[in-house]
């Protein structure tokens, strides 16, 4: 029988889709021929927050502001360790306006908010595992933010270079279960930085093509429960087998803009 997981209460910050749109492409994911059902997308956030909440989950929320379309993915504003915040520097020109609005909220809720000086796209690119951030580099957030990141938290970075530009992002290749083991998806990165992931995490749940195509390594974990896209079935089996709890929340109208649960989702660790 696998081990019972257990599940650790966390605080999300989120932003409603009210502007979302694919009005621009800025990865491979993204083309702006294609419409959006905006009520169908603000249905399927809905479901995002409601699980969450329905798991013990707080939840808080940034206004969405006209013009900024992808302002709804909020995991690329910032990157929250010990009540720290490290800002975004988008790498491409349109989203740049958003962390004005989002290191705004976040001052008003009492955090001093690091400004990077080279381009970071927060949780997209830093994901925190409790010990040290992996880092992901290759399309979006340099190598040169990495190094400011361990200046600002003083934890160790471990940099991860990303090669499939369908995985632009580190959280479309990789996320963290618990404080113990991750779930990636080899093929996403270069062979050496495939080397440091098996030394870290020799026992890791390695994830197929189609499971990363569909979404289901930008999931979220509590260390019990696993917010997941349902597309993601083989992966939720094998994620059920390890003895942790799929919740499938379908968003598949984010993924028109190269998104989902993750991309949504900025957990503030307080």
């Amino acid at each position: 029988m696998p081990e019972t997981r257990v599940p650790r209460r966390r605080r999300f910050l989120v932003c409603e889709p009210r502007h979302f749109a694919v009005q621009y492409a800025i990865n491979p994911w993204m083309h702006p021929d294609v419409r959006v059902d905006v009520d169908l997308a603000q249905e399927q956030w809905q479901s995002l927050i409601s699980a969450y909440r329905s798991h013990g989950h707080a939840v808080d929320a940034v206004d969405p502001v006209p013009g900024l379309p992808d302002m709804v993915f909020a995991a690329n504003s910032a990157v929250v360790v010990d009540g720290r915040v490290f800002g975004s520097l988008f790498h491409a020109p349109e989203r740049r306006p958003e962390s004005e609005h989002y290191d705004t909220w976040f001052k008003s809720a009492g955090y001093d908010v690091h400004r990077p000086e080279s381009v970071c796209e927060g949780e997209g690119d830093l994901v925190w595992t409790g010990r040290y951030v992996l880092a992901g580099t290759g399309f979006r957030t340099t190598r040169e933010a990495h190094r400011e990141a361990q200046e600002f938290f003083g934890h160790p970075v471990i940099s991860l270079t990303l090669v499939d530009p369908y995985f632009y992002h580190l959280d479309t290749a990789l996320f963290v279960l618990d404080d113990d083991n991750i779930v990636y998806y080899p093929e996403a990165f270069s062979p050496g930085s495939r080397e440091v992931l098996a030394r870290l995490y020799p026992d890791a749940v390695l994830a197929t093509r189609d499971d990363a195509e569909a979404f289901g390594l930008n999931s979220v974990s509590d260390g019990r429960h696993v917010f997941i896209a349902p597309q993601a079935e083989a992966l939720a089996v094998r994620l059920d087998e390890r003895g942790y709890v799929p919740v499938p929340v379908d968003l598949s109208e984010f993924h028109k803009a190269g998104g989902g649960i993750k991309c949504c989702t900025q957990e503030i660790r307080s």
